[in-house]
Order: structure tokens, then sequence, then C-alpha cells
């Protein structure tokens, strides 16, 4: 009388497209389930996982996805691949991480900054028509343009005198001149390069006079600005720090 013995081998298949193997090396972690254990993927959809395109390439015709409320992306709510990518508003709505991470970064610099100036930014007072009304979403946009943060400083509604072309010049308000611009010690002034919103830079003459016992500064020969940016009375210029 004989006997026969039998061996099997155990395989394990992707999560995703259930390709199958019977080694465990060839499968990457991916997601954590809720019993705990991580997704098993293979290498190819590993790799959509890992560069964050899991649910854009396997789920794109599924429910669930909703815009983010500061830059428009969307992403793919209600779905545990995704989980981490998105933080809910307070006030309703979705935020994609990398939003986020901005808006921390601008919130820390404000305050960065406010701690770095105590002998200037605390102690002026901007008058409420300068203070910088961009919104959150502009903001972003150029930072992420310029790669760094930006924190708007002031602004102003350009009146019929800043506007023209004849004049050539912007009358900067004196406490946002005092608070954000280099000291200024003669009255003919200086050269000053400042970079545009496209990351272009110019160089403007920043120089002051007295009118009525007060210094009002302003900056000159704007003329080739002025036209490439279409300056009209009633626009908003605005100031900006980077860090």
């Amino acid at each position: 009388m004989g006997s026969t013995s039998t061996s099997s081998s155990s395989k394990i298949s992707c999560f995703q497209c259930e390709e199958t193997s019977s080694s465990f090396d060839h499968f990457r972690n991916g997601w954590r389930l809720r019993s705990g254990e991580f997704a098993q993927l293979c290498p190819r959809c590993a790799s959509i996982y890992e560069e964050g395109k899991f649910c854009e390439a396997f789920h794109s015709n599924d429910d669930g996805w909703r815009d983010c409320e500061s830059c428009g992306k969307l992403v793919h709510c209600g779905c545990i691949v995704s989980f981490n990518a998105y933080l809910l508003l307070d006030f309703g709505g979705v935020i994609c991480m990398e939003c986020s991470r901005i808006n921390f970064a601008l919130a820390r610099s404000r305050c960065l900054f406010l701690e770095g100036q105590p002998d200037i930014t605390r102690q002026t007072v901007i008058e409420p028509q300068y203070r910088p009304r961009s919104s959150e979403m502009e903001v972003q946009q150029i930072s992420r343009n310029f790669e760094c943060v930006v924190t708007p400083l002031f602004e102003k509604l350009l009146s019929a005198t800043d506007a023209d072309l004849k004049l050539a010049r912007l009358i900067i308000p004196k406490k946002c001149a005092e608070a954000f611009f280099p000291d200024i010690s003669e009255p003919r002034g200086f050269l000053l390069k400042i970079q545009d919103t496209e990351g272009k830079d110019w160089d403007f003459n920043y120089r002051y006079w007295i009118n009525g016992g007060s210094k009002m500064y302003i900056l000159e020969g704007l003329r080739d600005f002025m036209i490439s940016k279409r300056w009209q009375a009633g626009d908003t210029e605005w100031n900006r720090v980077e860090s």
C-alpha cells in the first residue's frame, strides 16, 4: 500500500488588478486597510499609487469627486485611497493637502514677519483703505508661481493722477512707505528694484518731497510699467513681501 503527498504553494493577488504571484517580494504596500493591514499592490499599481495618481487612473468614472475650494483641483472624496489627500473645511467643502500646506505656510510667514518687525509693523497702523484685500486664491497662485510664500503688505486704489502717463509716478501712502519701504534720507532718493507679480524686475526712482511740512513718498519712472500693465484709475496696486 503506498501513499502520496501533495504540496501547494499559496498565492496572493494585487488588491487592484488581481495579478497573482507566489512571491511576497513581488508586491509593495499600498494604503492601510480598515483591518489594519496594508493593501498589497503589484509593481505597476504600486507605482501609480506612490505617484499620487491612483484615483485618477482607476476611479475616474466613480462618484465622489469634489473640487478643492481653493485651487479647484478635483479630489476623490469618500475613498480610502485618497483619505489623506484632502481636508474637510469647517464651512463645508474640501481643500486639497497642497493648498492646506500653502495656507499654513502663509499664516506662519505672516506671524514670523510680524515677530521680526516689532518696531515697524506692529506700531504702524495702516489706514483701512490701504489694508490688503487680495483673495487667498490670488495670493496662493502668486506663491506657486514664485515657489515662495508671498505676504501682501498694502493695497492702493489708483487715482487719476497715479494713472497719468505724463506724470508716470505713483504716490505711496505715507505710513505704508515708512513701514515697508527702505529708509530714505535725501529728497532726490535712489533707484529701487521692484519685481512684479509675473517675476519681471523694474527699476524705479524712490524719493520724497515736502508738502505742508510732511513728507510725500513717490515712485517715478513708471511709464513703461504703466503701459505694460495697462494701468487705469480705479485699478488696485499692491505690495508684498516674499520669504
